[in-house]
C-alpha cells in the first residue's frame, strides 16, 4: 500500500510539472509584449527593457521555467505583476472560500442524486422516475454561466429572494452552489441508475429475493454498497472538475475565490498569478483522485489484491 501511494505521488508531482511547463510555454509563445500590460500609460522602451531585466523576461525560456520551478519547490509562487503582492498569499485567502463553495456543491450534489438515482432504477416506469431522467438530462446541457444568470434573474431581480453577487455567508453562497453542482449532480445521478440497473440484475440480488429477505435490505445493504463504487470514482472527479468549473460560477457571481482571481489575471496576463492558480487547482484534483483510489480500496479488497499483484 504504501509502495503504492509513494508512485500515486511521484506521478502527481511528474503531472504538476507538465502542466507548468504547459502553460509556461502557452504564456511565452502568446503576441504582445506583457510588460505594455504592467506600465500601461506609463509605457518607455527604456522602462520596459529596465522592466525584463528584473522580472527575468529576457532570459531563454528553459531558464524561466526552472527558476519558476525551483522557487515553487520552496514555497515562492512569484511576485504579481498587477497587485505587486506574494502570488502564496492571494491563493492563501481565496482558496479556502474556494474549497467552500465546492464543499457546499459536492454536499448538495451527493444528497441529491444518489438518492433520485436509487428511486430510478428501483421504480424505473413512474412518472417521478421518467421525471428525474428528464430533469438529468436538461441539467447536463444547461451550459452552467447561463445557468447562473437565469438564477440571478430569477432570485435576484424578480423575487429578491436573494444576493446576485457571490459570497461566503449562508445567503450568499446558496446560488454559486445551486449553479456550480446541477450538471455533477445529473451525471451523478445517471451514473447511479445505471450502476444500481446493473447491480439489481446480478445472481446474487435473485438469490436474496428467492430467500425472501426485505427489499429495503436488499437494496441498502447488499445492491446500493456495490453499486456505489463507480459513483465514488465519479464523485471524486467531480470535486476536481468543480475546482475548474467554479472559474466560470465566481466570474458569473463575482465570488471571491480563486477561479476569479485566475479570471482576472487571465485579463490583465498577470503570468505568475495564473500559473498560481492553474498549479494550485492541478495539485487539487490530484490529490482528491489519490485520496479516492485509496478510499476505493478499502471500500473493495478485491482492488487492493490486484494492485499488490501489479506492484510485486
Amino acid at each position: 500500500m504504501v509502495k503504492y501511494i509513494g508512485k500515486r505521488m511521484a506521478s502527481l508531482i511528474v503531472v504538476i510539472l507538465g502542466v507548468i511547463l504547459i502553460i509556461y510555454l502557452i504564456m511565452y509563445l502568446l503576441p504582445g509584449d506583457v510588460t505594455q500590460f504592467i506600465l500601461g500609460t506609463n509605457y518607455t522602451e527604456e522602462g520596459a527593457e529596465s522592466l525584463r531585466e528584473s522580472l527575468g523576461l529576457n532570459r531563454p525560456f528553459i531558464i524561466q521555467y526552472i527558476h519558476y520551478v525551483w522557487g515553487l519547490l520552496h514555497g515562492d509562487f512569484g511576485i504579481s505583476y498587477v497587485s505587486k503582492m506574494p502570488v502564496r498569499v492571494q491563493l492563501f485567502s481565496r482558496f479556502p472560500n474556494t474549497l467552500i463553495l465546492v464543499s457546499c456543491s459536492m454536499i448538495l450534489c451527493v444528497a441529491l442524486s444518489i438518492p433520485m438515482g436509487i428511486y430510478s432504477a428501483v421504480k424505473p416506469k413512474t412518472f417521478l422516475s421518467n421525471l428525474i431522467q428528464g430533469l438529468g438530462m436538461i441539467g447536463i446541457a444547461l451550459p452552467s454561466f447561463w445557468l447562473g444568470l437565469m438564477l440571478i434573474l430569477l432570485f435576484s431581480v424578480k423575487l429578491s429572494w436573494l444576493p446576485s453577487l457571490g459570497s461566503v455567508s449562508l445567503k450568499g453562497i446558496i446560488l454559486p452552489s445551486i449553479t456550480l453542482c446541477v450538471s455533477f449532480m445529473a451525471s451523478t445521478m445517471r451514473m447511479m441508475r445505471s450502476s444500481m440497473l446493473e447491480v439489481l440484475n446480478q445472481d446474487y440480488i435473485r438469490t436474496a429475493r428467492a430467500k425472501g429477505a426485505n427489499f429495503r435490505e436488499i437494496i441498502y445493504h447488499h445492491a446500493m454498497k456495490n453499486s456505489m463504487l463507480p459513483v465514488i470514482t465519479m464523485i471524486g472527479m467531480n470535486i476536481g472538475s468543480q475546482m475548474g468549473g467554479s472559474v466560470l460560477t465566481e466570474s458569473v457571481f463575482s465570488y471571491p475565490g480563486v477561479g476569479l482571481l485566475l479570471m482576472n489575471s487571465i485579463a490583465s496576463r498577470d503570468t505568475p498569478t495564473i500559473l498560481g492558480c492553474l498549479v494550485l487547482m492541478a495539485l487539487s484534483i490530484g490529490i482528491c483522485n489519490l485520496v479516492v483510489d485509496i478510499l476505493m480500496l478499502y471500500i473493495d479488497p478485491r482492488l487492493k489484491t490486484l494492485i499488490i499483484k501489479g506492484i510485486g
